[in-house]
């Protein structure tokens, strides 16, 4: 039975992450999810024990999936925010549900350990990378993390009417504009 019951959380996590990415976690429907995963709302209550329960649970995985994925290289910055942008590119719904995330949730919980912990790691590479005379020092780590990781999300946070511009050029094209955008950051 355990089987069943982690095939059961998998249908309802992966129902969620859709629901919870078209209508955040105010506008999501528990009945919908249900409905979507063939399971029903007991066992969402049961397994996640609310709608917001529910939320972190998605959100934990998506950050895990992209902690663990996508591992920073400090020495290569550049290529280290082209494979962020290949995965908005292969899963909009990552960038999407953080969106939710910080409009419904800012100011209302705990930081995500995961999070905190992979901005720690992250802004200490670049920081040792920087010591090594890897990486200029013209920006304190974190604010180089932060710049990178924004390029990368560059073409995820368009609004509808940019993107539809932006439509018009390839993946490919758009993946080595933020490569190339990075890469200018750290020319001294």
């Amino acid at each position: 039975m355990a089987g069943d019951a982690e095939a059961t959380k998998k249908r309802l996590l992966q129902a969620a992450r859709q629901e919870f990415s078209a209508y955040g976690i105010a506008g999501a429907r528990v009945d919908r999810i249900a409905a979507e995963s063939g399971s029903n709302k007991a066992q969402i209550y049961h397994y996640f024990g609310s709608k917001d329960g529910l939320f972190d649970a998605v959100f934990n995985e998506i950050v895990e999936h992209t902690v663990q994925g996508t591992p920073i290289d400090a020495t290569d910055l550049p290529e280290y925010a082209g494979r962020l942008f290949d995965g908005y590119e292969q899963h909009p719904e990552i960038q999407r549900l953080a969106t939710w995330y910080r409009l419904e949730r800012a100011g209302t919980t705990d930081p995500l350990d995961a999070i905190v912990e992979s901005n720690r790691h992250k802004t200490e590479a670049i920081a040792q990378a920087q010591r090594d005379g890897v990486l200029p020092s013209r920006y304190e780590p974190i604010v180089l993390l932060s710049l990178v990781i924004h390029q990368a999300a560059l073409w995820a946070n368009m609004t509808p009417e940019y993107a539809a511009l932006v439509d018009r050029t390839s993946t490919a094209d758009r993946r080595q504009i933020v490569t190339e955008a990075v890469a200018a950051l750290l020319r001294d």
